[in-house]
């Protein structure tokens, strides 16, 4: 029996919501879940590590590719592809007998998780015009607040009370009933003009991403000077250099460089980065100094992390109606600056200090990100043709994932190197192995390489360091919003574009 268009839509929504759930959700719970991975398979701090940079390398990576197979093949099919895999990867990882093979696990996800999420958001733009769109968007948008701010409350409980392993398994419930969703409800789309994957274009680029992020990552473990870091950063410079050659000699290329023209464009995919430094890592870092270095408990510490995420959850619409008297760049360049006002503000709380005395500089953190967050992926997708919106998600997922996984990368480095700096005044292997102890929130790993030193002076070096690297994401953050006012209100892909994107907010706002 056929059911009314309508409701076929707002099912399928339902499906890429529960999905967009899922994504931040199976991001931050690893992050709160760490120090118990941890005593549950052991390993060094950069193995560790790996627990959400594995997840965050693949996807952030192959995301372009994903676009382009959803356009190419069919977006349901790429959709429930993914879905499922992401599925059954997460119901796997709690039985993963090694942290080796639970790193690789977390790999494979995030190429599920490509999938699935390129798949969806380029579906949903085939379905929903005009307003409709940009309200689908909304939602979607909604949806990874949910994922965000009720993620670590979640997960802090069922660790607590039922051990990490349930985290994965109420992911794998989740997805599969996104799965059943969208099986049912969701219309295949392809793009009809497509001549096939790019393949040397999506193949290059990739590799180039992949490399270039693995270095990223590698860095604070061998050290920036090492040989193999070294070399992976020229593959990955050569590597985007045959990109773009490559791109500039296909007749539908996967990414198409001509857009970067256009200012308006260009301003969406510097906002699309921003988050990552201004709030993304907050996100992974906070839950392991909570737990890890203030000896919080899980649940403590999720509770705390909603000040830091709660606001995502009703701002973002605010700001789809403030868009009626405010431009984009204004909404989304001010709130960068509340962002940065209130990472200036957590700088100046240390280790030790109150619930009260950190939640409210996070919850001026959360308002500020919460303006952008709701007006980003809706501008994404309407600077290009909607039957190319596969390729306009993957480019703007791409950027703000890959910008996620190199700024984890970037922040957890400087606060190693920050802590040795505070911890002594030659960077001795003892001093380097504790500053990365600390930084993974491992205080009696760090007590055992220097016992001489004491929690109180392990742990104040460590609340300096974070001090420094969160001034460091201060200035960050103001810059990006300098880019996003002089950048974000110029120039279009096509004449019309910005007036139809204009007229869309605002008719989402009335």
């Amino acid at each position: 029996m056929s059911i009314p268009l309508l409701l076929q839509q707002r099912l399928m929504l339902l499906a890429v919501c529960i999905t967009a759930i899922t994504m931040p959700f199976n991001f931050t719970a690893a992050a709160v879940a760490l120090p118990a991975i941890g005593r549950t398979f052991g390993g060094s701090p950069m193995e560790l590590n790996w627990v959400t940079n594995a997840f965050m390398l693949t996807f952030g990576s192959c995301l372009m590719l994903a676009g382009a197979l959803a356009d190419n093949y069919g977006r349901k099919k790429v959709f429930i592809g993914g879905v499922s895999a992401f599925a059954l990867l997460a119901a796997v990882l709690p039985f993963a007998p090694n942290l080796a093979l639970f790193d690789v696990l977390r790999a494979a996800q995030g190429l599920a998780a490509a999938a699935a999420f390129s798949g969806g958001m380029s579906a949903l733009a085939q379905v929903f015009d005009g307003p409709g769109r940009i309200r689908a968007f909304s939602f979607v948008g909604t949806s990874f607040g949910i994922g965000l701010a009720f993620g670590p409350v979640a997960a802090g409980a069922m660790i607590e009370v039922f051990g990490w392993q349930v985290i994965f398994l109420l992911i794998t419930l989740l997805a599969v009933i996104s799965l059943i969703l969208a099986t049912r409800y969701m219309n295949e789309s392809r793009n009809p003009e497509a001549a096939g994957i790019d393949w040397p274009g999506a193949i290059s680029f990739t590799w180039a991403l992949g490399i270039f992020t693995f270095a990223i990552l590698k860095a604070p473990e061998s050290g920036w000077a090492d040989p193999l870091v070294l070399g992976l950063f020229t593959v990955a410079l050569l590597s985007f250099v045959a990109f773009v050659v490559i791109e500039q000699r296909v007749t539908q290329p996967m990414l198409d460089l001509t857009l970067f023209r256009f200012p308006r464009f260009v301003g969406v995919q510097l906002l699309a980065a921003a988050p990552a430094y201004s709030f993304v890592v907050l996100l992974i870092m906070l839950p392991i100094r909570f737990v890890g270095i203030e000896g919080m408990s899980e649940v403590v510490a999720g509770w705390l992390l909603v000040a830091l995420s709660a606001p995502l959850l009703v701002l973002p619409i605010v700001a789809g109606y403030l868009t009626r008297w405010l431009s984009p760049s204004i909404l989304c360049g001010s709130g960068l600056l509340v962002c940065a006002t209130g990472l200036f503000w957590l700088s100046h709380v240390p280790v030790g200090s109150s619930a009260a005395e950190l939640a409210w500089p996070m919850l001026l953190i959360g308002v500020g990100i919460s303006l952008p967050w709701g007006l980003m992926d809706g501008m994404a997708v309407s600077v290009v043709p909607k039957e190319r919106a596969g390729m306009a998600t993957g480019i703007f997922s791409t950027t703000r994932v890959a910008g996620e996984g190199v700024a984890i990368a970037i922040v957890t480095a400087l606060l190693s190197a920050f802590t040795a700096g505070h911890l002594g005044g030659t960077a001795t292997p003892d001093i380097v192995g504790a500053a990365q102890h600390l930084a993974t929130g491992d205080l009696a790993g760090a007590m055992h390489l220097l016992p001489a030193a004491g929690r109180t002076t392990l742990a104040e070096g460590y609340s300096a360091a974070f001090s420094s690297l969160l001034l460091v994401l201060t200035a960050i953050t103001v810059l990006t919003a300098a880019v996003v006012f002089l950048f974000l209100d110029r120039g279009s892909v096509k004449d019309d574009s910005d007036t139809e994107l204009d007229e869309q907010v605002l008719d989402q706002a009335a």
